[in-house]
């Protein structure tokens, strides 16, 4: 072998090994960057959360007087022994009650109707199917608010102002659930159904006993999503409930707001909104691998 043969091989590892480093050199730089940004954007949510926590457990005094300071000098508890021992003008846990009632069953019924919606719309066929598909969804792109009016039109004229039924019932079929329920069924290979099929199973069989089993991950992650778009709507309950005692949390914190407001109660008004969010947070924390899994909509099919 020629002696320029071997300083070409001698010198190659080395080039290599140059390029290498550069290589891991910017991925480290990314990686810091990308490190700085979530920190940065963790703390952006965070630190409100934990003043808000703080301020729940501050003497009005110290809210007052004080300027901004993450913690309480003294951390106390009276803010939640009166928000709690008032039953009459602000009856918090019977808010909570009423909206953990309205949401769970609306829930419920949510996750029935767009499970059965989605089997129709990616399993069964009949004429204009698609097209009524996407004319629907098209539709639902349409803000929310301009159906205020019909819709409270249609409530009083049921007679379901001032009860949990104004609350439960619209929302149900939403479109934004049923897209992502009918993407997930497309993945569902249809040779299941078609085995089902030859088995002597019925269209309400194969949804029951083969495609609904395999629906779990994402009809929890709709559950999710409705439980919590339930739980945290406010103007719509502000519209629908005037009664004290039948109000959910979200329409009550705005009555807090008035009784708290006026006397410069703080504490006892943040006190509220961390009870409210409590069931929330509880959820998402015991729920979370399942809003991971719906990242990938086959995560229900192994392979």
């Amino acid at each position: 072998m020629s002696k320029q043969a071997i300083n070409h091989m001698d010198n190659r590892p080395a080039l290599n090994g140059q390029g290498a480093s550069k290589k891991g050199l910017g991925i480290s730089i990314s990686k810091y960057i990308s490190y700085f940004f979530l920190i940065s954007l963790c703390l952006i949510w965070v630190i409100p959360v934990i003043f808000g926590v703080s301020t729940s457990f501050r003497s009005q005094t110290e809210v007052v007087s004080s300027g901004f300071r993450l913690f309480p000098e003294q951390w106390i508890l009276e803010n939640y022994v009166k928000i709690l021992d008032n039953t009459s003008t602000a009856p918090i846990l019977r808010w909570l009650m009423n909206s953990l009632f309205i949401a769970t069953l609306h829930t419920f019924l949510v996750v029935v109707i767009i499970s059965i919606t989605g089997y129709g719309y990616s399993r069964m066929k009949f004429k204009g199917r698609d097209t009524l598909f996407f004319t629907l969804l098209g539709i639902s792109f349409f803000p929310g608010v301009v159906n205020l009016i019909p819709s409270y039109k249609i409530i009083d004229a049921l007679g379901w102002v001032n009860t949990s039924w104004a609350m439960i019932i619209p929302g149900l079929a939403g479109m934004g659930n049923i897209f992502l329920v009918r993407q997930f069924m497309n993945g569902i290979p249809r040779e299941l159904d078609e085995s089902a099929t030859v088995d002597g199973a019925s269209d309400f069989r194969i949804y029951a006993s083969v495609i609904l089993p395999l629906m779990k991950p994402i009809l929890i992650v709709c559950g999710l999503f409705s439980f919590t778009g339930s739980w945290n709507d406010f103007l719509w309950p502000v519209i629908v409930f005037t009664d004290v005692d039948k109000m959910p949390v979200t329409a009550g914190l705005l009555l807090l707001q008035d009784i708290y407001g006026n006397y410069r109660m703080i504490g006892q008004l943040m006190g509220s909104a961390i009870l409210a969010i409590i069931p929330t947070m509880l959820l998402f924390l015991f729920a979370q691998k399942y809003f991971v899994q719906s990242i990938n909509l086959n995560s229900g099919i192994k392979g």
